[in-house]
């Protein structure tokens, strides 16, 4: 009798909004340091291209006289970690998540794709939008975290620091929407052809009483 071979996730490494306006411009990532993350996305990168993963660039798009993202400006170039890479498809966007109002979405049904690994710019903005966007459409999702940043927030409700945002997105996106790992670990675990650790909400619900 023949035992079952394992699904093996056909992947896309999605790399969101990896641009200047985040490392020396208008709205600095601060938490990971951009030591840490602008790393650990050339070393997905290196990974997906050597387990034959096709990459995929995503960028922000805005008018000219906006402060962040202008059209034409340094700010909004891709930056070089990612400028330098291969691409096998750059997608140009105007709203937060990479599947909204793009090719994106068309071009992964087309390859079979079922599994998108995200990283980039920034944790609850743009992650955390193509995420949720991805898990509702169907895909499968792993998260690398430590490839990824966040900024704080200061508005009517409040304060909120970059480390604070970028913890409270991993811990829910881990619950219910992807499985998030450290780029070292998402490595490993393309190499061995393991299965990242998935939870659910009530999991974490239940974990957390305990």
């Amino acid at each position: 009798m023949k035992t079952a071979t394992p699904h093996q996730p056909k992947r896309a490494l999605i790399l969101i909004d990896i641009q200047n306006e985040y490392v020396t411009g208008n709205m600095r990532i601060e938490f990971p340091p951009l030591d840490v993350s602008l790393p650990n996305i050339a070393k997905a990168i290196e990974a997906a291209k050597a387990a034959g993963i096709p990459l995929v660039l995503v960028q922000q798009m805005a008018p000219a006289s906006s402060p962040i993202f202008a059209e034409g400006s340094f700010g909004g170039e891709l930056h070089s970690v990612v400028s330098k890479a291969s691409a096998d498809l750059l997608v140009q966007k105007t709203l937060p998540s990479a599947l909204a109002d793009t090719e994106l979405g068309e071009w992964l049904t087309a390859r079979q794709i079922d599994t998108l690994v995200v990283a980039g710019y920034m944790s609850q903005n743009c992650n955390e939008s193509t995420i949720r966007q991805a898990a509702h459409e169907g895909w499968d999702v792993e998260y690398l975290h430590d490839a990824s940043g966040a900024v704080s927030y200061r508005n009517s409700m409040g304060l909120l620091t970059a480390e604070a945002m970028h913890h409270a997105t991993n811990v829910v996106m881990q619950s219910r929407f992807a499985a998030v790992m450290g780029t070292d670990q998402w490595i490993a675990l393309i190499q061995t052809q393991q299965s990242p650790v998935r939870e659910t909400l009530y999991q974490s619900y239940k974990a957390a009483q305990a």
